[in-house]
């Protein structure tokens, strides 16, 4: 348990720039945003060469070397090109006289970093936000025991293999009929792309889009589940109680302040720069409403330690901020109260 709200988090700074950050800043919306252009061009000039070299090198040692090399990029961009990819969902990168930029990380970096193209848009914007992890949202975690693995597998291959039929059905029954063709179009042209370049090199097929596709598509699902992990079955739709928000962790400085998902459910257009400030400004309404925050974990830290069941653990990386618990143990009653299942709809 702790009691801290010294905050380590970025934010933004203002500073003199180079000549070619203010020929980047001509082209986009906002200037604390020109992270995005860097990693851009990181992943541009590294993933994507090394995913086009795999269809052209016969199988072989240099293949494998090349293949590591690759899986090693994609995992270690994973993190920091989800969370862009993320924060440009929300609020467009390029300026409107050069919105056809907006294109480029869904539909020309996307698919080479395990995503198929506007599908994560079209769910995360058409219908997680929409439905705030209640079940018309079909990747709830409210009907699951979150601290069960049985339960989290269910989850996750539910997702991974019905996912988009269940996310079309749902676009069609509230009529987005928009966020349905995105979605639809997408995944039909991902899977087409595959089967078409599996002719012409099978091995590099799987290694460079299904397997990414897999492994992205895991680390989304086990961190939505810790996301919306504890949630107070009296109140499942009050975003201080069915999310959490992760402070001073390495992963907000690599993901782009991704741990203040209260503050993002809240506030969908808050900048990531941003939500550190506006974290400690409300720190208060936090603490009254019993909201879940954990220092220096993140989670996927914290979705293990729930499928070992470490609540201990857990609880001493919560910040008491409304000096709510008197002890380590009410801690871990109130956690594992936050994880069972929730009959729905409510009360039935």
């Amino acid at each position: 348990m702790q009691n801290s709200l010294n905050i380590s988090d970025p934010v933004f700074v203002p500073a003199e720039r180079s000549a070619l950050e203010r020929r980047f800043l001509r082209y986009i919306k906002d200037e604390r945003d020109l992270p995005f252009v860097w990693l851009i061009l990181r992943i541009s000039l590294s993933v994507v060469p090394l995913a086009v070299a795999l269809f052209l090198v016969p199988l072989g040692i240099v293949w494998g070397i090349l293949g590591a090399a690759f899986i090693f990029l994609l995992v270690y961009f994973l993190g920091p090109f989800t969370l862009m990819l993320h924060n440009t969902s929300h609020r467009t990168l390029f300026k409107s006289e050069y919105k056809k930029g907006n294109l480029l990380i869904p539909w020309v970096l996307c698919p080479f970093m395990g995503q198929s193209p506007q599908t994560y848009f079209s769910h995360h914007i058409g219908m997680h936000h929409a439905e705030n992890n209640l079940p018309p949202d079909k990747s709830a975690t409210i009907l699951y025991r979150r601290d069960s693995l049985v339960d989290f597998l269910k989850y996750f291959f539910r997702f991974l293999f019905v996912g988009i039929i269940e996310m079309s059905g749902y676009f069609r029954q509230s009529n987005k009929r928009k966020f349905l063709k995105n979605a639809v179009v997408g995944e039909l042209l991902f899977l087409g792309m595959c089967v078409a370049l599996s002719f012409v090199s099978l091995p590099a097929t799987l290694l460079v889009f299904v397997l990414p596709l897999i492994i992205v598509r895991f680390a989304m699902m086990s961190g939505n589940w810790a996301q919306h992990a504890f949630v107070d079955p009296a109140a499942p739709a009050d975003n201080y109680r069915n999310s959490i928000t992760c402070i001073n962790t390495v992963y907000n400085q690599k993901c782009f302040n991704d741990g203040y998902h209260i503050g993002h459910h809240l506030k969908p257009h808050m900048h990531w720069t941003d939500m550190p400030v506006d974290f400690q400004k409300n720190a208060d309404k936090y603490g009254e409403n019993q909201a879940i925050v954990f220092e220096s974990l993140d989670y996927h830290q914290i979705w293990w330690k729930l499928m070992n069941k470490r609540y201990d653990q857990l609880a001493e990386h919560v910040v008491d901020l409304g000096h709510n618990f008197r002890s380590k143990e009410e801690i871990v009653a109130l956690l594992q109260s936050r994880t069972k299942p929730i009959a729905w709809p409510a009360g039935s």
